[in-house]
């Protein structure tokens, strides 16, 4: 049953499909992944900026696949070291986080939802809409809108 005390800042969805980015732990609401893949192929786009892996084909539809390390300002993969895709829809379209390993769909309940401790990397911060503690670690929440926002990515690139 719905709660009329519901603040704004909570998430909808207490569902999160998860994966690890650099040893972070993240969670993304489960209704925005359409669907999790291996290693996929991918072509380069000329020019783009680094966060912009390049493009791949999803049965026909072509998918642009951001590297997640990169985005979060984490290092980057090691060599032989492949990606797995995270397939999300947005209002734009459907993209593909890359990421170094895919999880399990976890449950958050509402009470335990928090705001992104101050002690939180500044750029992981910025993209992170809050976090569960989960036991031995913390299920950082991915704000997708905020993360798919390349604007300001592309204008640190300029500088």
């Amino acid at each position: 049953m719905a709660s009329a005390n519901r603040t704004i800042d909570s998430p909808a969805a207490l569902r999160y499909a998860t994966f690890v980015v650099a040893g972070h732990y993240f969670g993304t609401d489960v209704t925005q992944v359409q669907e999790v893949l291996r290693h996929q192929a991918m072509t380069p786009v000329p020019l783009a900026p680094p966060v912009i892996r390049g493009l791949i084909n999803l049965r026909g539809q072509i998918v642009t696949a951001i590297e997640m390390r990169q985005r979060l300002g984490l290092p980057s993969r090691g060599d032989g070291e492949e990606s797995m895709n995270v397939v999300v829809r947005t209002e734009d379209g459907v993209v593909s986080l890359l990421v170094d390993e895919i999880g399990d769909v976890v449950e958050g309940e509402q009470q335990a939802f928090e705001a992104p401790p101050e002690s939180l990397d500044p750029v992981l911060r910025s993209l992170v809409s809050g976090i569960y503690k989960l036991k031995g670690r913390l299920l950082l929440v991915l704000d997708i809108r905020q993360t798919l926002n390349l604007d300001a990515v592309v204008g640190q690139l300029a500088c």
